[in-house]
């Protein structure tokens, strides 16, 4: 198979969806890899260490989208780049579809197949595409909101973990799984104090065994949610449906509650977000403030760290991309149910049920379906 690796084009975005180390286990198998010259730039890859591994550096993404079977990408096709795919080419990459009406009919009208990261399945019912980004994207939530709590980024003017004598910040962690569980590492290494807030009284049992002291648990209603809100200096949304729509949990008259300066940062923004008056943002322009609130939307986070994430994104997808190009989509998905569960569109259908869902439009059973 060919299989083509673009630059990716996303404001900032300096990941890349394969490393050399994916690209030799894909030449050694007998496929073709295409890498768009300069792809890795971001990530600390040079085109040499790609040709070494035997790929081939091709100058323009249309090359790339032209001669390629499968494209394996890291973020959503844009829409320069969704005039370049066609019918019946796979592209394996982070979707989320169920965030943007405009993607999904661009892609639909594509006719190609779109196999999604973030509804990919384990044997377990796990995530095993989202986790490494998500991983990453939970710590980096603490680190962005130290920052944006600072005065001269209209923050409270306040250190995370405080000082002898003067109190840390209060965290509060919207979301029990692994963004959340990420970033209450940090926040609690850091000092601040740390509450997870979760619907799942198994997972916030599990949390409570193994946090440290400064992190503690509280059951997820409005109610509770309102209280903890107004102490609350930073807020992390790290709330997931796979394949659907975040549900909205802080509604705009809830921001009237919190302290001015606080921070928000909604790590599911890319699925439209757990609180109201979030947007997507980038790392230009990564942060506004609505009713005194400041609000971090960027929808790329790990896109900043781009090498640790280039490298934790490869060693998850890898064994997906090496069944999807020896057998075909079709034969692999059939042989793994947890990776058809990823077909979210396939010859311009919508083949995954919340995407559908999220826009009233027909849901079709993917052809690979079990």
């Amino acid at each position: 198979m060919i299989v083509g690796i673009p630059k990716e084009t996303k404001t900032h975005e300096y990941r890349i969806s394969m490393t050399p180390g994916g690209v030799d286990e894909l030449v050694r198998r007998g496929h073709t890899v295409l890498v768009e010259s300069s792809g890795g730039v971001g990530s600390g890859i040079t085109n040499d260490e790609y040709t070494t591994v035997g790929a081939e550096i091709v100058e323009t993404p249309k090359e790339v989208f032209d001669r390629s079977e499968m494209i394996v990408k890291v973020k959503e096709p844009l829409a320069a780049e969704r005039k370049m795919m066609r019918a019946g080419q796979v592209m394996f990459t982070y979707f989320h579809l169920a965030a943007d009406r405009e993607l999904t009919d661009g892609v639909v009208k594509t006719g190609s197949v779109a196999i999604a990261y973030e509804t990919i399945v384990d044997r377990e019912g796990r995530l095993p595409l989202l986790t490494p980004m998500s991983e990453v994207a939970g710590k980096m939530s603490i680190q962005e909101g130290a920052k944006y709590l600072e005065r001269p980024e209209l923050g409270r003017g306040i250190l995370l973990g405080g000082i002898p004598g003067v109190e840390p910040a209060e965290v509060i962690i919207i979301g029990g799984g692994v963004v959340g569980t990420n970033a209450a590492k940090i926040a609690a290494g850091l000092g601040a104090n740390v509450t997870i807030m979760d619907i799942n009284l198994d997972r916030l049992r599990y949390l409570d065994d193994v946090m440290p002291a400064n992190v503690h648990t509280v059951y997820n209603d409005r109610h509770m949610l309102q209280k903890f809100l107004s102490a609350a200096d930073l807020i992390v949304g790290a709330v997931l449906i796979p394949g659907a729509r975040c549900p909205v949990l802080v509604s705009r008259d809830m921001l009237a509650t919190m302290k001015p300066g606080a921070v928000i940062i909604d790590v599911g923004v890319d699925q439209g977000g757990c609180v109201e008056t979030i947007r997507p943002t980038t790392h230009d322009d990564p942060t506004y403030v609505v009713d005194g609130i400041v609000h971090y939307g960027v929808a790329n986070m790990p896109g900043a760290v781009g090498r640790t994430s280039t490298f934790g994104l490869t060693n998850a997808t890898l064994p997906y991309v090496l069944n999807l190009a020896d057998l075909g989509y079709q034969k692999a998905c059939r042989q793994d149910p947890g990776l058809a569960e990823g077909v979210n569109v396939e010859d311009g259908k919508i083949t995954n049920q919340p995407v559908a869902e999220a826009f009233g439009l027909d849901f079709v059973r993917s052809t690979v379906a079990a």
